[in-house]
């Protein structure tokens, strides 16, 4: 059984925390049995030329499945391709429907096997009150961050049924789960995210497409800037990817898929955390200068 010996930012400094068993989420009873198999797969996924996504792709790559990124950026798309031969790459604009539409087309009519769709593609800006950001950034996150995976399951879903087993797999964050004060916006998204996800994997339940969930806590990539790729407090991203990839294999029917990283705030709420992770995460994110 895993335990998680957790470091939690509190006040700019790292507290352990023994958190016991990884916390396990009741799940709805399926009809059939359907788990995600790690290898023969067909995979798309979004966001796929850096971070989170580069790293989930190179290692579903490496199991042996076919593995399509997709993202905005030609040049970052092209350089995770470059560094992992026989990886194909197309663009796509979440945030943009009719390019949703272009993109499924132009997929299904060359992989009509895609199996899974990992919906990892996400944008993350800090916001203020009193700074009169004006709603335009806040727009733009929940486009591209819930928006953007409803249109891509819906493209999809046509193709994910007429398969053996698929899945969907939703990046969220552990900020869906108690959000982060200067990120309301992006906070937002991820918990209706996870929402969604919930309800999807409810009326999944007696079908071929197995809903999967994945939470990453603070990790080392570029999505907030160089800052955050540098941070000694953020989870290193090839850790956060083994982990990941340990968890998918070891507990497959799980639903979620929560680092131990993660865990603080996923169970704050059961453990009576809530208030006090929450503080704790606004002094961490002052100490660290935003």
């Amino acid at each position: 059984m895993f335990v998680s010996h957790i470091l939690v930012l509190n006040s700019g400094k790292q507290k352990a925390y023994n958190l016991g068993p990884r916390p396990r989420i009741t799940r709805f009873e399926r009809k059939g049995e359907v788990t995600m198999d790690l290898k023969g797969n067909t995979i798309l996924i979004t966001g796929g030329g850096s971070g989170i996504g580069r790293g989930l792709a190179e290692a579903f790559y490496q199991l042996g499945n076919t593995v399509i990124i997709s993202g905005r950026s030609r040049e970052r798309l092209e350089e995770t391709v470059a560094a992992n031969p026989g990886v194909e790459a197309m663009t796509l604009d979440v945030a943009d429907p009719a390019d949703i539409q272009r993109f499924t087309d132009e997929l299904v009519a060359k992989h009509p096997g895609v199996n899974v769709l990992l919906n990892n593609a996400g944008i993350m800006g800090w916001e203020s009150f009193e700074g009169g950001n004006g709603t335009q950034a806040a727009e733009d996150t929940i486009t591209t961050n819930l928006l953007g995976p409803i249109r891509l399951i819906d493209a999809l879903l046509p193709t994910l049924r007429k398969q053996d087993k698929s899945v969907v797999m939703n990046v969220t964050s552990g900020l869906a789960f108690l959000p982060l004060a200067i990120a309301p916006t992006y906070s937002a998204t991820k918990a209706a995210l996870h929402s969604y996800t919930e309800s999807m994997r409810y009326q999944m339940r007696g079908a071929n497409i197995e809903v999967i969930e994945l939470a990453p806590p603070y990790v080392q990539t570029h999505l907030t800037g160089e800052s955050q790729a540098s941070d000694p407090r953020a989870m290193p991203l090839d850790a956060f990817i083994a982990e990941t990839m340990q968890i998918l294999e070891s507990e497959p029917e799980s639903g979620e898929v929560i680092v131990g990283h993660c865990a603080p705030l996923r169970v704050a709420v059961e453990r009576g955390a809530y208030m006090a992770t929450f503080e704790g995460l606004i002094v961490a994110m002052a100490v660290r200068g935003m």
